[in-house]
């Protein structure tokens, strides 16, 4: 184990002052906090919400250090990062972005452009939320897994294996069989019901012709599969008692309703868009899983590191058509169609036999909803939320403690921030209060050290006015 501290009166790596700074954007949250943090660490901002060309290209002819894109929407970002590459060629850009594909083509087009992937920001949180809450971040790196340590103090940080990370701290329960078929889909149970059934049945042919019969098990073997496969019964059928003719009359129609339904099963499990299987890499884990609601860009890849670890996981996504359904089926990442609230849907992903559930749906209100269902189905269960610092989320938290709550306006915000100025941590994590930047280094800062003189909430921010598109520009 590696620790090292920082935070002490000498800020570490700060960002140089009196930058003049532009946020071309169409989140007012996100610029806004990124504003606010330039305005602290004492750069001028200027926020543009939304401009057309001609505001974008009359603020450009001013002296500008840096642009930050900050948009929700990738192809908005993309445009604007064209833009302001072709307005003011060379300048610092940094882009937020979601899609992989997208930022290797800003990447690619721009390369003075710094990609700043906003799932990639907050998925470190996340993680670590999910699997021990006792560090605020678990970071990869070349060297392995590192986390930062959750204390009001100096922030230790450790070097952790993946298999520490995969090893569920609670012991392992029991699961039975029952419990493994409430797992299952509706088709799914169908089929494993009727295979079952018939298994059940030619057993108790053969047994009968063995004992009734008096045939060898061979005969009766052969005769019970004749029987099941509805070609034919035993000859030494014709001479049996009465009984014995009654119960193999009820078993060749209980054989017909069987079969039909094991056919349909069948034919659903196969041609069917199942993001689950019965058995295997895909199947509905039973205990030391995650639960990931919301299979968008951030449950997708929070999902996937978390396979990487080695800890089993679900998502649920309520959207068949969702984007990301596909890119979970060739990871082979099973997924459960409904609504995260519902509490049978719960029940049958064992959320109490979980590690973690984790609602990061892009839905601030629906993943509330989620965890208070889950609070219901399972009052100790660990429940992450991805919020965006809104006052419902603070409010709600006040009320009752939902769970842990991953800001990601405060992480992405800071990150922006910090990027658009030359500063670049590998990292940033918030606590309570305070927000933080890792190093590559493994050093921790507790950026509250870089503000210059004082911590005001909005900082030397000028608002910058003109039309944008019919909203008007901030």
């Amino acid at each position: 184990m590696s620790t090292r501290t920082a935070g002490g009166e000498v800020p570490l790596r700060p960002p140089a002052t009196g930058q003049h700074i532009v946020i071309v954007e169409d989140d007012e949250a996100l610029g806004r906090e990124a504003a606010e943090c330039i305005g602290r660490w004492g750069s001028t901002v200027h926020r543009l919400n939304r401009p057309d060309d001609e505001t974008l290209r009359h603020r450009l002819r001013h002296p500008v250090d840096g642009i930050a894109v900050v948009s929700r929407d990738d192809i908005v970002a993309l445009r604007y990062a064209l833009l302001t590459e072709h307005l003011k060629p060379g300048v610092r850009l940094v882009v937020t972005l979601f899609d992989r594909t997208v930022a290797d083509e800003v990447s690619r087009t721009v390369p003075n452009c710094s990609v700043l992937s906003i799932t990639d920001t907050i998925v470190p949180s996340l993680l670590a939320s999910c699997l021990d809450p006792r560090y605020a971040i678990l970071q990869p790196t070349a060297s392995g897994m590192v986390g930062v340590l959750r204390q009001d103090g100096p922030t230790g940080v450790d070097r952790l294996s993946r298999r520490a990370l995969a090893t569920a701290s609670r012991p392992r329960p029991r699961v039975g069989v029952l419990t493994w078929f409430r797992s299952l889909g509706i088709s799914a149970k169908a089929l494993v019901a009727s295979f079952t059934g018939l298994l059940a049945l030619l057993t108790l042919d053969v047994l009968l012709g063995v004992l009734v019969l008096h045939e060898p098990w061979y005969d009766a073997q052969w005769n019970a599969a004749r029987a099941l496969t509805t070609i034919g019964t035993s000859p030494a059928a014709e001479h049996g008692p009465a009984w014995y003719k009654l119960l193999s009359t009820l078993s060749v129609l209980t054989v017909l309703a069987l079969t039909a339904l094991f056919t349909a099963g069948l034919v659903d499990q196969l041609t069917g868009r199942r993001m689950t299987s019965i058995l295997g890499a895909r199947s509905i884990p039973r205990h030391g899983h995650v639960i990931v609601v919301g299979l968008g860009q951030v449950g997708l890849r929070l999902s996937a590191r978390l396979r990487d670890l080695g800890v089993r996981v679900v998502a649920v996504e309520r959207n068949p058509g969702a984007g990301c359904v596909p890119l979970a089926r060739s990871l082979a990442i099973p997924v459960v169609f409904g609504r995260g609230g519902d509490r049978f849907l719960l029940n049958r992903l064992c959320v109490q036999r979980a590690r973690a559930l984790a609602a990061v749906g892009s839905d601030g209100l629906e993943n509330i909803a989620v965890a208070v269902a889950t609070r219901a189905v399972a009052p100790q269960q660990r429940i992450v939320l991805r919020a965006g610092g809104d006052e419902i989320t603070a409010d709600s938290q006040s009320l009752f403690r939902i769970g842990a709550v991953c800001d990601v306006t405060r992480i992405v915000g800071a990150s922006v921030a910090a990027s658009v100025l030359g500063a670049g941590p590998l990292s940033f994590f918030a606590t309570e209060q305070r927000t933080y930047g890792l190093f590559a280094d493994e050093e921790v800062v507790d950026l509250g050290t870089w503000d210059v003189g004082h911590r005001s909430q909005s900082g030397p921010t000028e608002e910058s006015s003109g039309p944008a598109a019919g909203v008007p520009a901030r």
